[in-house]
């Protein structure tokens, strides 16, 4: 899956030369949080959103910094905090340094940017221009869309499953194996024992879950702390 299969495409985008009121204006009619920001030949230069607006707000009402802090700051990053809060144009506000993603970049792959970069959406784009938005939510969209009937089954035995539920059930930190009883009948697993604890309890059957094959958990553990199980 790439990002053209998940991207919504009839994106609101705005020009370099709108202003803050244009550009507030699209956000509200299209209840969009950003906004791509394009050139006069369509090419994304940039992306205006809610935080950068209100990092405007927060710049009107702070207070002057003091002469100290003036005085070792660099005069550039003082001018550039002052357009910023005070500029009217899109093109003064907007982020420049955008991160994007190809129509062919795997989901995978946008999902790891989006969360190496902590931010809310990327742009897609082709040829410079802008084709379409990924966000956050297209992820979630995309991932309760996938069809688990379309995932290889797979045909192992019902001891096959109960051996690989064992397995997997060794990986569970302070779980006691020895005392845990897993059978499985028709690719459906029963879990009767005990446990150390409801958190011990939640790891065997996510672990019993995550199988491939198995159909479905039931578990019945009782309590028994860890220091008895000598006895």
């Amino acid at each position: 899956m790439h990002a053209k299969d998940i991207m919504t495409t009839d994106v609101i985008t705005v020009g370099n030369d709108a202003t803050i009121d244009e550009a507030v204006a699209l956000m509200l009619e299209h209840h969009v949080s950003a906004l791509p920001v394009v050139g006069a030949d369509g090419k994304l230069v940039g992306l205006i959103s809610e935080g950068d607006l209100m990092r405007r707000l927060r710049g009107k009402d702070a207070p002057r910094r003091s002469w100290w802090l003036e005085l070792f700051s660099a005069p550039e990053d003082s001018t550039d905090d002052f357009v910023k809060t005070r500029s009217r144009h899109v093109s003064d506000v907007m982020t420049r340094d955008v991160v994007s993603v190809a129509e062919t970049t795997p989901v995978s792959e946008v999902a790891r940017t989006l969360e190496a970069k902590r931010i809310k959406r990327v742009p897609v784009v082709r040829d410079g221009k802008v084709v379409g938005i990924v966000s956050r939510g297209n992820l979630l969209h995309a991932l309760a869309q996938i069809d688990a009937k379309a995932l290889p089954r797979l045909t192992a035995t019902d001891e096959e499953l109960r051996k690989a539920v064992l397995a997997a059930l060794r990986e569970v930190p302070g779980s006691a194996v020895n005392l845990i009883n897993v059978t499985v009948d028709d690719g459906r697993v029963t879990i009767r024992g005990v446990a150390d604890s409801d958190f011990v309890e939640n790891g065997v059957r996510v672990a019993a879950e995550n199988v491939p094959g198995v159909q479905g958990v039931d578990v019945h553990l009782g309590r028994l702390p860890s220091w008895g199980y000598g006895i």
